[in-house]
């Protein structure tokens, strides 16, 4: 099922044959540089099969994207509900991750920026959150050129004590 289309992008929901390529980008230690261990091709799996899920269950959840011009899957943008120890919890974040070779080609910025405008048409979202670790600036350049305004910095609660990942930044989106 397609659920929005960009100029250049197709934001669907999941195919049996992306599973090898997104093992492959949850392995690769570039793309995970910022998360606490790459993923093992078991992990990938479950991850793979909690996605389906969520997607089922709410009728969103972080969805594949896929180039027009070669029908590849490049990764994944959408949303998720959390429910960390934090002040701003429970609520919904959007997500992304792409392959490498997809980086600095805007792709991330027209999937982000399609699924909330698709939130706000279809959804009934007050407000989306993101967040990541704070060295992570590629990914904190995406929330700003989506619209994202800053909150604040954050401890994440899954991520142990003294670790270089374990301070956060906080953006947030009305809808």
């Amino acid at each position: 099922m397609t659920y929005i289309e960009t100029p250049r992008l197709i934001i669907r929901d999941w195919k049996r044959e992306d599973l090898q390529s997104f093992v492959t980008l949850n392995k690769d230690p570039e793309v995970m540089e910022h998360f606490l261990k790459t993923l093992m091709p078991t992990e990938s799996i479950a991850m793979f099969n909690k996605i389906k899920d969520e997607i089922n269950e709410y009728g969103y959840g972080p969805f594949a994207i896929e180039l027009k011009e070669d029908h590849s899957f490049i990764g994944f943008t959408g949303f998720h509900n959390f429910d960390l120890d934090v002040d701003f919890a429970p609520g919904v974040e959007i997500a992304w991750r792409i392959h490498k070779n997809y980086w600095n080609q805007g792709y991330v910025t027209e999937a982000a920026k399609a699924c909330l405008e698709y939130a706000k048409e279809n959804l009934e979202f007050d407000q989306v959150y993101a967040f990541t670790s704070l060295p992570n600036i590629r990914s904190q350049r995406v929330m700003q050129k989506i619209g994202m305004t800053k909150m604040k910095e954050f401890d994440h609660p899954l991520v142990p004590k003294s670790h270089p990942l374990q301070r956060h930044v906080l953006y947030q989106i009305l809808l």
